[in-house]
């Protein structure tokens, strides 16, 4: 396993924790970390994580409950829904981002979008 591959993996359960810790920021700060260099290598998963990254960041505007917080929650939360269908059976840590789209999915109805 490469350290790159390890970094997604622990990435992805460390942002799992702080989806459920409501901490959406932060959720999104540690897979842009690991999704730099997946997006310069062209990696398949780099659009899925990207979809992942813009769903937390979508909450943290709702969060923060600011003039226009939902039409922003809402121009932010489309790129998840572009990459979502990403989610593969054959791909790497499956379980963990079907986790973490799941719980993407089950923000987006708490907050009605």
């Amino acid at each position: 396993m490469s350290t790159e591959n390890h970094n997604l993996e622990i990435a992805l359960n460390d942002y799992l924790m702080l989806l459920n810790k409501q901490k959406y920021f932060d959720a999104h700060e540690v897979l842009e970390e690991v999704w730099h260099p997946l997006r310069k290598e062209n990696h398949p998963l780099r659009n899925l994580v990207k979809g992942l990254i813009n769903g937390a960041i979508c909450f943290e505007h709702l969060k923060r409950d600011k003039t226009s917080a939902k039409r922003k929650a809402l121009q932010v939360v489309k790129s998840f829904e572009r990459h979502k269908h990403l989610l593969k059976e054959n791909i790497e840590y499956f379980e963990l981002f079907k986790e973490a789209c799941k719980r993407i999915e089950d923000l987006k109805k708490v907050h009605q979008l």
